[in-house]
């Protein structure tokens, strides 16, 4: 018997590789994408355009300013990672599982970042000609640098097995993005590990400061392309699986890391423009928290979620002490918080215990209209068409600041010296009420009642037969979701200081409403705590952030949707069922070898 071999060009070979999408020699490619990342970072020091009406100002030699920083940074990261494929001592760490294709992912990054600032110099200012030749010469090294990255060999071998049929250039493409698993990580002394979780969450911190802080939404927009593609070039390169394999074994370290990084956000900031903006983004991951209870653990699709934010915000509003309330009463925050609790409890057992025995589109119909029935009753409760409770459309304005052990939330703080105002205080009562909701939701999910959700959620019938009451723990999931949105909507009273109707609609362009709520637990990660955090961040974000874009923000959005739904279907952070689930039968095959003419082999069959 003749074993099976077959003959792969590995990655370090010097010839020409069968799985590079151009062909050329594996030397002259590392060159060609080394050359052009270090061009790509000395054009940052050219002019791009000759005026200063492009925001940013890029007219000056010498320095990089505006997005020119956001093209060096991608530079000096492929440059790092396109050294990495000779796999020097010094590097080794940044690509345990591949180098070509967080290289090629960084080169696209770069090369699509620049292109956009040039094209957004051209369209601004009239035409190319408003170019330097800095711009030109960046956006030639940038398309250099891909070229060299599409001729480096692939992190796996692939072998078309002499088939008739070659492989089409998207499935090529496809392999090149693929990389081998990283190896087993060594074992780091424990205060080295907790070093390296620290410093994630510390460069975390800064990545989101300065996206929030783009003053203008070009800037903004070169950022979040780089972040993307930075963001899967490491998952490529194998880091941020050897990081979750650190905040898996750390897990409460992992957590007090994060938290205390989200508190140092407002030490940041100078002023309250940002963290006004900040504080709204914690209210909505809150509140997208306690929908991914409903959707993410249960399985339960409500299309009406936002009215527990509602019901919550307008009971805290009736019991703060508002002039313009009906019952004219003052509680403290707790009671509030209490109250607005209670009654989004109340009403999730009343609308659940009637519906939950529907089941998929039956549900989310009947949990629309009651989105909508709660809107429409907030607007009658008027003293006109109705009982005089609500204002009407006016809504309940004038609620007062919070004062919790004699901290008034509405007046400016200085913490370590640095001043903290309004909405910082709010910030920091809100991450704390994110705190509490991520607790809760962690400890459920990891109960016998989460594995029961769980387990209705992949099969109702089957769950049911196996003995688990399924109404009885959809009604909890339903009141447990509907509390969590209750405390984060009477937080939210607050820090706006009024509630209105038109704040709680199944759709519209600013978030929070059901639509938006439902895209970030689903794009985010269904089921996980950080995804429905990150989507929410996003979803708030970039609305704000993109306001020059206003008129093609939902086309946008709904084309951002229909790509991450075809080539992430699992959400940004997956848990290992659902990347399971949506790609076990999706992955790039390796074909076995051919046997050679006249050989005799061994099939799976027979072995």
């Amino acid at each position: 018997m003749i074993p099976m071999t077959a003959k792969n060009t590995t990655p370090d070979s010097p010839s020409r590789d069968a799985t590079s999408l151009i062909p050329l020699p594996t030397n002259i490619a590392r060159i060609t994408t080394i050359t052009g990342a270090a061009l790509t970072i000395l054009s940052t020091f050219l002019a791009w355009t000759w005026t200063t009406a492009f925001p940013g100002n890029l007219t000056v030699t010498g320095y990089p300013g505006g997005l020119q920083t956001i093209t060096l940074t991608g530079g000096i990261l492929t440059l790092l990672h396109a050294l990495t494929t000779y796999r020097p001592r010094g590097l080794r760490w940044l690509t345990p599982a591949g180098t070509t294709a967080p290289t090629l992912l960084l080169a696209l990054g770069t090369l699509a970042t620049t292109w956009y600032t040039l094209g957004a110099i051209s369209n601004q200012l009239g035409g190319l000609a408003n170019l330097e030749p800095g711009g030109h010469i960046a956006a030639l090294a940038t398309l250099l640098t891909l070229a060299g990255a599409l001729a480096l060999p692939a992190d796996r071998p692939y072998d078309d097995h002499g088939g008739t049929t070659p492989p089409t250039l998207w499935n090529r493409f496809r392999h090149t993005l693929t990389t081998n698993r990283p190896p087993r990580p060594k074992e780091l002394p424990t205060w080295a590990e907790i070093l390296i979780i620290a410093a994630a969450f510390a460069t975390g911190l800064y990545a989101f400061t300065y996206g929030i802080d783009t003053e203008y939404g070009e800037l903004f927009v070169g950022y979040l392309i780089l972040a993307c593609f930075t963001i899967a070039a490491l998952g490529r390169a194998g880091l941020t699986t050897r990081l979750s394999h650190l905040t898996a074994k750390h897990r409460n370290i992992a957590l007090a890391a994060a938290f205390t990084a989200a508190a140092c956000f407002p030490l940041t900031q100078t002023n309250d423009t940002y963290t006004n903006l900040a504080a709204s983004i914690l209210i909505f991951a809150t509140v997208a928290l306690g929908l991914n209870v409903v959707v993410g653990l249960a399985g339960l699709l409500d299309l009406g979620y936002v009215a527990f934010l509602g019901v919550g915000a307008y009971a805290a509003a009736l019991v703060s002490g508002s002039p313009e309330s009906a019952l004219g009463v003052h509680f403290p925050f707790w009671a509030a918080v209490l109250t607005g609790i209670g009654a989004s409890l109340v009403f999730g057992v009343l609308i659940g215990a009637p519906t939950l025995r529907l089941r998929g589109d039956y549900l989310a119909i009947v949990t629309l209209g009651f989105g909508e029935i709660f809107r429409i009753t907030m607007l009658n409760l008027n003293g006109t068409t109705g009982p005089d409770v609500t204002n009407g459309s006016m809504g309940i304005p004038n609620i007062p600041d919070l004062e919790i052990l004699g901290f008034k939330f509405g007046k400016t703080h200085d913490i370590l010296g640095v001043p903290i105002g309004r909405f910082g205080n709010y910030y920091l009562l809100m991450l704390l009420a994110t705190a509490v909701v991520v607790l809760v939701f962690r400890r459920a999910a990891e109960s016998r009642i989460g594995r029961a959700w769980v387990a209705i959620r992949e099969d109702e019938t089957a769950a049911t037969a196996m003995g688990i009451n399924a109404f009885r723990l959809k009604l909890l999931a339903f009141a447990l979701g509907a509390a969590l949105a209750g405390l984060a909507g009477t937080v939210q009273a607050h820090v706006i200081t009024t509630t209105t109707p038109d704040s709680y609609q199944f759709a519209g362009t600013v978030p929070p409403n059901s639509a938006f709520l439902l895209a970030a637990v689903i794009l985010g990660g269904m089921g996980t705590i950080s995804g429905p955090v990150i989507g929410a961040a996003l979803l708030y974000l970039i609305p704000n952030k993109m306001e020059f874009m206003q008129d093609y923000q939902l086309l946008l959005f709904g084309l951002a949707l229909v790509l991450l739904m075809r080539f992430r279907p699992e959400g940004m952070v997956a848990d290992r069922r659902k990347q399971l689930e949506f790609h076990e039968t999706d992955q790039l095959a390796v074909p076995e070898p051919r046997l050679p003419e006249g050989a005799v082999g061994v099939t799976k069959a027979e072995a």
